[in-house]
């Protein structure tokens, strides 16, 4: 069958998904073939609101897995969405907020990789983070990758493995990415990237990180790091260029014309991870749940709030890279190009796009009249949502 598999053309979605069931038996194949197998990436097709690339099926020719340098030609003037915005010296890039202490603000950004199963919660750090990136990863359980800069975190965690996501944030935070490991392919990419003298992963025994034995959880939950171990290994590694200011724009000021959105449902599993958001007009900030539970930082032990939830809609091609001894499939999230995203900011909403032409461009929100959509200043939560996610406000 696998000798067929390389040899004949494969043309149907049908015969797609035989191929992805065989996927899983990569694992007991000599590494030369599961290598080969998992090379062979495939994209769903896009919508026409995504600049994204051409769909592709394994073929004869096996279509080799695109770096991520490979993104589509720019759409728009970048440089002229941008204007002369600039930020006042203190203040954040990711927050918009005057931090304490501008030597803050001159560290390299921390992208740690946290797990979010059920058997990981309460985590800790994550109301630490300037910003939180959440995607489905496999199995209908999300990961966050989460950007530590202005703040310091005292437990981070636990910190798990990278997803194929992680090939951009990095990049577009002017981050190091901490991890536990990857999948062999993810880490083949990752390690050729343009950012692999800037990861920091378990896997390799790497300092900086530290386990707990954590009653009533297993094993790969309990690897943890903090603030203070992340910027000593970074100062080490000279890793301390601070991150460029990628465009965000500000305003302390509720927009004037906006639908009402006090609640915002984002249904990913009803059994993992549904997530939703309640605004609190006095805090001025959504309190987050997830599976209806108020969903806790276990540092502080009080709920989770977002200052800006931005959803971003994603085209997700599943790949033949096989995550887990379940055989579930990583997914590519093809995160450049452009897409609709959703600002929900002081108790409303906003529609409008995402922007990200080409790799190394900065992640822009613009509305309708491609005018720079507003964030508020604080932190802000990403939810990366595949194409036909319904995601409910009301």
């Amino acid at each position: 069958m696998l000798i067929l598999f390389s040899h004949r053309r494969i043309v149907g979605l049908a015969i797609l998904l035989a191929v992805a069931l065989l996927a899983g038996a990569c694992r007991s194949l000599p590494s030369e073939t599961a290598a080969a197998l998992a090379d062979r990436l495939t994209a769903a097709a896009p919508t026409a609101t995504a600049a994204l690339p051409t769909a592709v099926l394994p073929t004869a020719a096996p279509t080799p897995t695109p770096e991520p340098t490979a993104t589509p030609a720019p759409t728009v003037d970048m440089a002229a969405l941008m204007g002369d915005a600039t930020l006042p010296a203190g203040v954040s890039p990711f927050t918009g907020l005057l931090v304490d202490d501008p030597a803050q603000l001159e560290r390299m950004p921390a992208a740690v990789k946290i797990s979010n199963s059920p058997i990981a919660r309460p985590q800790s750090g994550l109301s630490k983070a300037d910003v939180v990136i959440e995607h489905l990863a496999e199995g209908d359980i999300t990961r966050f990758t989460a950007i530590f800069h202005s703040q310091d975190a005292e437990r981070i965690g636990s910190v798990r493995s990278a997803r194929l996501i992680d090939l951009e944030l990095p990049v577009l935070f002017d981050a190091f990415l901490v991890y536990s490991g990857a999948n062999g392919e993810v880490n083949r990419l990752i390690e050729n990237s343009d950012f692999a003298d800037r990861t920091l992963s378990d896997e390799r025994k790497d300092p900086a990180f530290y386990r707990l034995d954590i009653p009533g959880r297993t094993y790969e939950h309990t690897l943890f790091t903090d603030s203070e171990l992340l910027q000593q290994y970074a100062a080490d590694q000279g890793w301390t260029t601070p991150p460029r200011y990628r465009g965000w724009q500000w305003s302390e000021q509720p927009p004037r014309q906006a639908a009402r959105a006090h609640t915002i449902t984002i249904p990913y599993s009803a059994e993992y991870s549904d997530v939703s958001y309640q605004y609190d007009a006095a805090l001025g900030a959504y309190r987050r749940s997830i599976l209806g539970e108020a969903h806790v930082d276990n540092l502080t032990g009080e709920q989770l709030t977002a200052d800006n939830v931005v959803v971003l809609t994603v085209n997700h091609a599943p790949t033949l890279i096989v995550e887990d001894a379940l055989g579930n499939q990583s997914v590519e999230i093809q995160l450049w190009g452009q897409g609709r995203m959703q600002l929900f900011r002081d108790g409303t909403v906003q529609e409008g796009l995402w922007l990200r032409p080409q790799r190394d461009d900065p992640l822009l929100f613009v509305d309708e009249a491609m005018q720079p959509l507003k964030l508020k200043p604080g932190n802000v939560w990403i939810q990366i949502v595949p194409l036909d996610l319904a995601v409910a406000s009301e």
